[in-house]
């Protein structure tokens, strides 16, 4: 077979009977190796529930006091409805590079490209921040294990906690650099402790709330679910960045559709069971966490600064006794794993867009025997490990600010995925009822809600006290560090233009839409 899969400019219909036009690479992946339920675990996986709450819990108590089940409720809708744009999507044009490719098919070279940086930088920076919790867990698991501070205390040093940092990405690296299925089942074990332990937490601190002292605990109000009881939009908006990043990573299951059983349908039926998988556990974590420790700024209060930024440790022995260190266990196992998922996304963009000629082609190499990017796997674990070193030196305020400004980027690709759905289906939206909500409205709302989030994000990013509280030249170092990204990569695509002028020539990738032909 031909490694070249295009759609045809003179006929043709895809399997909806609509006319469409596509150039596709094949990129060498191993076809068939995951089902559904190996997908929609990959998107969970990625996505890390556990670790996600332990880190965002405090924070969003602290933006939005006991309205965070009505935010993580409010961020899970655009994410619904932007899912709908990636299945649309994925069903007609089922490549790797996802968000990229159906950008530069929908708006052209400089937009798909941006998109993919987007989509880039912001694994990138998940991946050390992923990193770094397993790194703090790591040790304290260490001490709850040998009952010894020392080894607590000996982890939370600088020099000790890069290094193991460094020493984790490279060993996920690796793992990844060898392929999905080498380590399918031990993916499975991890998302399945995950989850049990975060049911058995809900329980217990169910059970537990207005027993414990020190856990000034708060009876269930459906307040809680009222979006419109947050104290100022601004709160809400902050909320709502906070939580939109809790569900990234679910579209991973779309990244991995060229490795798919199924690849025009699987991968999205897998990424919708991965999301009312997260929400559900999300929201009920929330409530029973609230339910048992309230949300006051001292002892067990979610609004302690001084717990904020990890609660699962202060919470495991008062909720679970004994049973703590499982909670333990289980966000070290949940960082681990979306450790090692996250390197997919980022990988498969990055051989997407170097097999389209929009970024080196050292990175479209595909290891012979285990048919995965492998240079593409290194060198996002190179970045990474720098990324992560650089902003560990700096300032502590600096990785804090970073994961603020992760909800900038998440909601600039995620929007411009949306937004690319609507303008690449726009003739077939008249043709029913189903294709006007799924290929148009849905994602549109999804798009317009994400794409609100983003400027009111940047708005509020320019004040100093947002994040941290630290500042650049009186301007909030969050939006620095989220603009200053984005320019970046903005600087890049000038430079790969300057280099290899045929990608933004539209050479490569058109925004034509023919019918899918394969080539023998």
């Amino acid at each position: 077979m031909s490694q070249l899969l295009h759609r045809s400019a003179t006929g043709g219909t895809d399997r909806d009977g609509a006319a469409h036009s596509e150039e596709i690479r094949a990129k060498g992946l191993s076809e068939n190796s995951v089902g559904l339920t190996g997908s929609a675990v990959i998107g969970l996986s990625t996505v890390a529930p556990v670790y996600c709450l332990t880190s965002t819990l405090g924070p969003t108590v602290g933006e939005v006091g006991p309205q965070m089940p009505a935010v993580f409720l409010a961020g899970f809708l655009p994410m619904l409805l932007v899912a709908f744009a990636y299945r649309e999507l994925n069903n007609a044009v089922p490549d790797c590079g996802t968000s990229f490719t159906w950008t530069v098919k929908a708006f052209g070279p400089r937009v798909g490209w941006m998109c993919g940086w987007g989509l880039v930088i912001a694994t990138v920076i998940v991946l050390s921040n992923l990193a770094g919790v397993a790194a703090e867990f790591l040790y304290l698991l260490l001490g709850e294990i040998t009952g010894s501070q020392a080894v607590v205390d000996f982890g939370g040093g600088t020099a000790a906690h890069v290094l193991t940092v460094l020493v984790l990405i490279a060993a996920a690296t690796a793992i990844s650099y060898r392929g999905m299925t080498a380590t399918k089942w031990f993916q499975y074990a991890l998302v399945a402790l995950q989850m049990t332990v975060l049911v058995l937490f809900v329980v217990m601190a169910f059970a537990r709330a207005g027993d414990t002292p020190g856990a000034h605990s708060l009876d269930f109000s459906w307040s809680w679910a009222d979006p419109f009881s947050v104290s100022s939009f601004a709160a809400f908006t902050a909320g709502l960045s906070l939580s939109i990043f809790i569900y990234w990573g679910w579209d991973t299951s779309l990244t991995v559709n060229e490795e798919t059983s199924g690849s025009d349908k699987t991968p999205g039926r897998a990424a919708m069971i991965s999301m009312v998988v997260l929400v559900t556990s999300y929201v009920l974590t929330a409530v029973a966490a609230m339910r048992f420790a309230g949300t006051g700024d001292e002892g067990l209060g979610l609004g302690n600064p001084g717990t904020a930024d990890n609660v699962f440790a202060a919470l495991a022995e008062p909720v679970m006794g004994p049973l703590g260190v499982l909670l333990f266990v289980a966000v070290l196992a949940s960082a681990a794993a979306s450790l090692q998922t996250t390197f997919l996304p980022v990988a498969r963009t990055m051989l997407a867009m170097s097999t389209y000629e929009a970024m080196p082609r050292s990175f479209a190499k595909v290891h012979p025997r285990f048919r995965t990017p492998a240079r593409a796997t290194v060198a996002a674990g190179v970045a990474t490990s720098v990324f992560y070193t650089l902003m560990a030196v700096l300032s502590e305020n600096v990785l804090v600010d970073t994961i603020y400004a992760l909800g900038l980027m998440i909601c600039f690709y995620y929007a411009l995925t949306a937004f690319a759905c609507v303008w690449y289906f726009r003739r077939e939206l008249t043709g029913s009822v189903r294709d006007a909500l799924c290929k148009g409205v849905l994602p549109l709302l999804g798009a317009l809600l994400l794409s609100a989030v983003f400027v009111k994000t940047l708005v509020d990013m320019w004040d100093p006290a947002y994040g941290s509280g630290s500042s650049v030249a009186g301007v909030g170092s969050v939006f620095v560090i989220g603009v200053g990204v984005l320019l970046l990569g903005a600087v890049l695509m000038e430079v790969q233009r300057r280099v290899n002028p045929a990608f933004f020539r539209g050479r490569v990738l058109t925004r034509e839409t023919p019918a899918m032909v394969v080539e023998d």
